[in-house]
């Protein structure tokens, strides 16, 4: 078999052992969203709320991001997400016990109480995320690792599709029975990735600095190509995001109740995970910059189909081309973001890549309820996949570079 075929993956076990730990994780964690995002609106019925909830999680990794990439690069990379693991699982317990009122007459689930839990998330996954991102490069060869880090977004994608959909049906059963079902997942990572062995080199004994620890930032803001894709990313996400407004969608709009709000949220995995599957078997090679580009606007545009869409089949189409347009962007993204950095950075560079997710997925998800609260949601959700598509059109006048990019591997 050619070491470039999508089995050559599976011979390095190290990098399997952390896809599966992966899968675990981003499992529990989007059932944790359909819970907490169902609980929240349950207990208020507010928009703004449902967006607090996203903001809630981006203001710990705005803060503490940077520091958790320089963490990253100087501690061992595996140790740093079984510990972001351990605080997961015993985040979901106090959930549990909140729900169900464990010591109390009755549950004491609150408002409060969820946006207190959505810090502490936060807070897990600024130190998660830049190393998780910095730990793959080291367990593939360069040559496998845009096939790698597409087979990484098909097993995401799957545990999106399931989790959510899982979520949902679990919430029949109430709250509580969907935060244990997070808790195994969380624990279960944990597990996988306490398996996982790599060669750690602790750095050269330095001070952390203000210049150490930003020197993730004027990396990225020194190259065009890499400000230009992360930038994208994080404008289009955060104007066209629809993720948080999907209970108001399902409850109010397409009245398809917990189990449907489960199927919408896993919609758009159904189209990455398809778009994943073509790119772990056929990866772009020429013309990278343009199809990035155009998988934005193709996104923006399912944004305002979905926004304007009253039909529960039409929605879920809209969702699942969108989920295929941002698999488009995201291996682009994260291809370039890992090829062009060196190892003694990677942390920090992923840091930053770090902040712009955090910040189109969680600071997207508060924009989306603030101005859903203001317009309502129809308008909110038309408003911003059309600022999607300006965003797209606009980029190839501000970053020539990226959009003339023809390869990963070289400018």
């Amino acid at each position: 078999m050619p070491d470039t075929h999508f089995g050559a993956l599976r011979r390095h076990r190290d990098f399997m052992r952390l896809w599966s730990a992966r899968l675990f994780g981003t499992t529990g964690n989007q059932m944790l969203m359909v819970a907490i995002g169902w609980q929240m609106y349950d207990l208020t019925g507010s928009a703004w709320d449902l967006g607090l909830v996203g903001l809630y999680q981006f203001v710990p990794a705005l803060l503490f991001t940077l520091v958790a990439g320089h963490v990253a690069d100087r501690v061992h990379r595996g140790r740093i997400i079984a510990a972001c693991m351990v605080a997961q699982v015993l985040t979901v317990c106090l959930l549990v016990a909140a729900t169900e009122g464990f010591g109390a007459a009755q549950s004491w689930a609150s408002r409060g109480l969820l946006l207190g839990v959505s810090v502490v998330l936060g807070l897990a996954r600024a130190f998660q995320m830049p190393a998780q991102q910095a730990l793959t490069p080291m367990l593939l060869p360069a040559h496998l690792l845009p096939r790698g880090l597409a087979f990484s977004s098909a097993g995401m994608q799957t545990a999106i599709i399931g989790g959510p959909a899982l979520g949902g049906a679990l919430f029949v059963a109430g709250a509580s029975a969907v935060y244990g079902a997070c808790a195994l997942c969380f624990a279960m990572s944990c597990l996988m990735i306490l398996r996982l062995r790599y060669q750690h080199v602790p750095p050269p004994a330095e001070p952390a600095t203000l210049q150490t620890v930003f020197a993730g930032v004027a990396f990225v803001f020194e190259r065009k190509v890499l400000l230009g894709a992360v930038s994208l990313d994080l404008f289009a996400v955060l104007l066209g995001g629809a993720v948080a407004l999907l209970p108001m969608f399902a409850k109010d709009i397409l009245f398809v109740g917990p189990v449907g709000l489960g199927i919408l949220r896993g919609a758009p995995a159904v189209g990455a995970l398809l778009m994943s599957a073509a790119m772990t078997r056929w990866p772009l090679r020429r013309r990278v910059g343009r199809s990035l580009l155009i998988a934005v606007a193709v996104y923006g545009l399912c944004m305002v189909v979905f926004g304007l869409s009253s039909s529960f089949a039409l929605s879920l189409l809209a969702l699942a081309i969108s989920g295929g347009a941002d698999t488009v962007s995201v291996v682009v993204r994260q291809t370039l973001v890992q090829i062009e950095t060196p190892d003694a950075m990677r942390g920090r560079v992923s840091a930053v890549n770090s902040v712009f997710i955090g910040a189109s997925n969680q600071l997207g998800e508060f924009e989306s309820g603030a101005s859903a609260a203001w317009l309502g949601p129809v308008a909110s959700v038309v408003l911003g996949g059309i600022g999607t598509l300006l965003v797209a059109a606009w980029w190839v006048r501000a970053f020539p570079a990226l959009a003339r990019r023809d390869r990963l591997d070289r400018p």
